[in-house]
């Protein structure tokens, strides 16, 4: 029998692990997959570690990893992909808003000779309504400045095969954006829809912020067209400036009219000075993702586990 690996983030959810592993074991009861969990414990502050250790003691399929410290979800993500084993692969949340349901129709998606089975969601309700416009208007942006194309609305949560994972694994880069690599890899893909579910319990550890940090590393990770902006706006300030030095100095030499407009001066100043430090924040950004990757330091430090070969 073929293994599917469940890799699955954990970051302060002591109040989900027992109702989402209880939820996919009666959901995939009929699929024909040996199933192991992997759980990657990324630094809780509540009793998750205790419970995933209580779990793992009580079921012979349950793999976990603890780290040092909270290092984020795309360090829990590595993690996850390098430990697990099996034949096909698949990323879930713990608070449920995955449909475990759904891995049934997906291993049938790659019966029919897909590489990756992702998911979307077609509505985003319960999240706030600012919350909601930006990650659309996220994908408007990165999907028009990038090569690679992502789907609105689409979800860690995705059925990939072992092809596909050492494809992504070959990747080495440490300032990752998991969603842009996994268009990045490419392969036969194709996508499942579904409505937005509300977490089952505890809160979610994102908010605005976070999320739009997020973001923005994601367009840098993934396009150019910052660096290019800031040239753009370098070139047509600087031919600016020089189309009014020139119509000043006509009017002058025509008009005998001194150049007058002291708060002019003074806004000029002000919007030059603000284009330049634009500019400057924008390749500031793409020299500070330079200096993070020259440092060669490791995505996560794993505290314990118990994978023998993690240990």
């Amino acid at each position: 029998m073929k293994k599917l690996s469940i890799i699955v983030p954990a970051y302060n959810e002591e109040k989900t692990l027992d109702l989402f592993i209880n939820e996919v074991n009666l959901e995939t009861a009929d699929l024909p997959l040996e199933k192991s969990y992997f759980f990657i414990n990324d630094g809780s502050k509540d009793n998750t570690l205790e419970i995933l250790k209580r779990l793992a003691a009580s079921h012979d399929n349950v793999k976990y990893i603890s780290f040092s410290r909270n290092f984020g979800k795309e360090a829990a993500l590595l993690a996850g992909l390098q430990a697990a084993d099996g034949d096909f692969i698949t990323v879930m949340d713990a608070d449920l808003q995955d449909p475990p349901e759904m891995l049934n129709e997906m291993y049938q998606k790659i019966l029919e000779g897909y590489d990756v089975v992702g998911t979307r969601r077609t509505s985003r309700e319960g999240e706030p309504p600012i919350r909601s416009f930006f990650a659309r208007m996220f994908y408007r942006i990165i999907n028009k400045i990038s090569s690679i194309k992502m789907v609105d609305g689409a979800r860690d949560f995705r059925l990939m095969t072992r092809e596909v994972v050492n494809s992504i694994l070959e990747l080495p880069e440490n300032n990752r954006f998991s969603k842009g690599l996994f268009a990045w890899v490419g392969y036969n893909v194709t996508y499942l829809e579904y409505k937005n579910r509300e977490r089952i319990a505890g809160e979610t550890s994102w908010n605005f912020w976070g999320l739009l940090r997020y973001s923005i590393d994601g367009i840098i990770n993934f396009s150019e067209m910052p660096l290019n902006i800031a040239t753009f706006v370098g070139f047509f300030s600087f031919l600016a400036s020089l189309l009014l030095s020139i119509f000043y100095l006509l009017k002058t030499l025509i008009y005998g009219d001194p150049v007058q407009g002291f708060p002019t001066l003074i806004v000029l100043i002000l919007l030059l000075g603000g284009l330049q430090l634009l500019s400057l924040g924008i390749i500031g950004k793409y020299i500070a993702k330079i200096f993070l990757e020259t440092k060669k330091r490791p995505n996560y430090i794993i505290k314990e586990s118990n994978l023998k070969e993690l240990d």
